[in-house]
């Protein structure tokens, strides 16, 4: 997540997701798969936390959601995330005196690839942002739409003018 800095006379920063990356070890997260959240570093534009311990599942039924998004210009992450104030609860002890220096932190809670999926996180009032895939996983995400999808077969419906009128008997 990135927090960027805004010239605004009303608000003074925006929490965005900045990147999606698979964590295969490298990030010495908690083995426990629960959220943590650490401080990457702050720059003249804003900081950046890193959180870890989310899983991305990919199920047969929302095979059509994922359709919609590998064949959109830009395939995304949707990264679902609220402003949370229970701090503690969510960032490690090495960065939790940089995250209580602010009143709440945006905090990542899903991430899923499925354009279904985070329109009904939309309709539900949860805060759903993209993030672009890279080549990589947008054809990691194509191979399992080609070996899962198969599109409705679309049914012909007779234009009214051939149902023939509903007349009584004695015209």
């Amino acid at each position: 997540m990135r927090k960027q800095n805004m010239d605004n006379p009303w608000v003074s920063y925006r929490w965005v997701p900045q990147e999606v990356l698979p964590d295969f070890g490298q990030f010495n997260a908690n083995q426990n798969s629960a959220i943590s959240g650490q401080f990457l570093g702050r720059d003249a534009e804003g900081e950046s936390w890193l959180f870890t311990g989310f899983e991305l599942n990919l199920f047969p039924d929302e095979a059509e959601g994922y359709y919609l998004n590998v064949s959109a210009t830009t395939p995304a992450w949707f990264v679902m995330w609220r402003l949370e104030e229970e701090i503690d609860r969510y960032i490690d002890a090495r960065s939790l005196e940089m995250a209580k220096a602010e009143v709440s932190i945006a905090v990542p809670h899903r991430i899923c690839v499925s354009y279904n999926e985070a329109a009904r996180l939309l309709d539900g009032g949860e805060s759903v942002d993209t993030v672009p895939m890279n080549d990589e996983h947008a054809s990691w995400l194509q191979e399992y739409v080609n070996e899962n999808y198969r599109p409705e077969p679309k049914k012909r419906h007779k234009p009214a003018s051939f149902k023939g009128a509903e007349r009584s008997a004695e015209e």
